[in-house]
């Protein structure tokens, strides 16, 4: 058993058909060809699947796909809420395939992200999709840092990272001519893809193998059926009905949430344990002007501060060229608040009631504001970036896109730094897996985090 996943059991049959809901295929994907199922239709539609995927990020769909490559006789659906997939943590981060030297010795993080590359690279190879394997520095630029680079370079060999190297002021300048540092170290397998793209691409896979794909299903219930004589011996083969915020109905016997920004809502909505909470911390990007993309080559990161529970704002190329700058991460007063002004009451209220913030604050006020004073003062993010490169001025940047991270957040006020998969107890815990924290390197992960998933589906729902 994989650790930390728990409370699952049950047995599966099949059940495979038409939508009798007219849903139609308003999307596509990456090759053209129409998805067969894509937006909801009528009011009250019901279908019923052995499994159900809630949520269409790269996690959710990359398990679909995992789970009906093994399982092809069963019926599988992916519920998305947006009209389109994999369109707010997937589609608004830094695109980075990260090596996974960061993350802590044995974590599922380490594992994950260090297999979950390789597998990244060997996909985007097999279906055609660019990448560019550019290699990233992690650059000491004072005295001070250069024990805890070493530390971090030791940590990454025993996470096998590969080809790792510790590197100083000359070979820096071979790697990037317009950095300044004293010693960095040589991340060469680090790269950089359209994670959407290839979220889309696992998207047609899933399709492509049988599975369904219901978008605009924004999900407000899950239930149990109810034994009433109305209902069919058939219909009583899947007991869990998933029902959206316009009536409609879909029926299954398990469920996997990879809800993302609202996993912890969707574990109550199922009767289970709603911790850790999901804070919204939003990363605002700079991007460097065109005429001077020539400054930077690969990725280029600063050593972190295990003090402050991020990594600081960093250089990262994308595949249309452009460079990004930050991000840095300020707390979002929406879930989905891409601008500064963006503001839900619930959401504000859940984190001020719910969450361990007022904790985290405290436990991290110098950092917050400092991070809350780049944000509003872009002088103060180029004297940052200028420790790297010193040619950078205000006049060579412009403010460019944002995303927002789902943070899980225990009572404490603890940032919780490893993946979190749970069930529940009771009928409906007894048949879910909660995919409850998956932030960054989640999508350079995601292939071999659909495996794992697999494999626990399997082993508790005795697919």
């Amino acid at each position: 058993m994989v650790p930390a996943l728990r409370y699952l059991s049950g047995a599966c049959s099949r059940a495979r058909g038409g939508f009798p809901g007219g849903f139609s295929a308003a999307c596509r994907p990456a090759q053209g060809r129409p998805w067969p199922l894509c937006q909801g239709g009528r009011r009250a539609s019901t279908r019923s699947f052995d499994v159900v995927i809630i949520g269409g990020g790269i996690v959710g769909l990359a398990s679909a796909r995992a789970l009906i490559l093994r399982h092809p006789t069963l019926s599988i659906g992916v519920l998305e809420k947006e009209k389109h997939l994999a369109v707010h943590q997937t589609g608004h981060n830094s695109g980075v395939i990260h090596s996974g030297i960061y993350y802590k010795p044995e974590s599922l993080k380490a594992k994950l992200c260090v297999q979950g590359a390789a597998l990244i690279y060997d996909y985007c190879k097999q279906k055609g999709i660019s990448y560019k394997q550019c290699g990233k520095l992690i650059v000491a630029v004072e005295q001070e840092e250069i024990p805890r680079l070493q530390a971090l370079y030791e940590r990454g060999l025993q996470n096998g990272v590969q080809g790792l190297r510790l590197i100083q002021q000359e070979d820096i300048k071979k790697k990037e001519p317009y950095c300044r540092g004293l010693m960095a170290i040589d991340c060469p397998y680090t790269g950089i893809v359209d994670y959407r793209q290839v979220a889309l691409s696992f998207a047609q896979d899933f399709q492509e193998a049988g599975g369904y794909v219901l978008t605009n299903f924004e999900v407000k219930d899950i239930e149990m059926a109810k034994e009433i004589p109305s209902r069919s011996k058939d219909e009583m083969k899947y007991p869990i009905i998933i029902r959206n915020t316009k009536g409609e109905e879909v029926q299954c016997q398990y469920v996997v949430t990879c809800a993302g920004l609202y996993s912890d809502r969707i574990s109550e909505l199922s009767g289970c344990n709603p911790d850790p909470q999901i804070v919204p911390f939003r990363g605002d990007y700079l991007l460097l002007k065109p005429e001077k993309c020539y400054l930077v080559k690969g990725n280029i990161y600063p050593v972190p501060d295990s003090r402050f529970p991020f990594l600081g704002v960093h250089f990262t190329p994308r595949m249309d060229g452009s460079i990004w700058l930050g991000p840095n991460a300020v707390l979002a007063f929406k879930r989905e608040g891409y601008k500064p002004f963006d503001f839900n009451a619930r959401d504000v209220m859940d984190i001020i009631i719910k969450s361990g913030l007022i904790k985290l604050v405290f436990q991290n006020f110098s950092y917050g504001v400092n991070e809350m004073y780049k944000a509003c003062f872009l002088s103060a993010t180029v004297k940052h970036l200028q420790k790297f490169i010193p040619e950078i001025t205000v006049s060579d940047i412009l403010r460019g896109p944002a995303g927002v991270r789902a943070q899980a957040l225990d009572r404490d006020g603890n940032l919780v730094e490893d993946f979190v998969f749970d069930g529940g107890v009771g009928d409906i815990g007894n048949r879910i897996l909660h995919v409850r924290n998956a932030p960054s390197p989640a999508a350079t992960s995601s292939l071999a985090i659909s495996g794992m998933i697999a494999d626990e589906v399997q082993q508790r729902f005795k697919l």
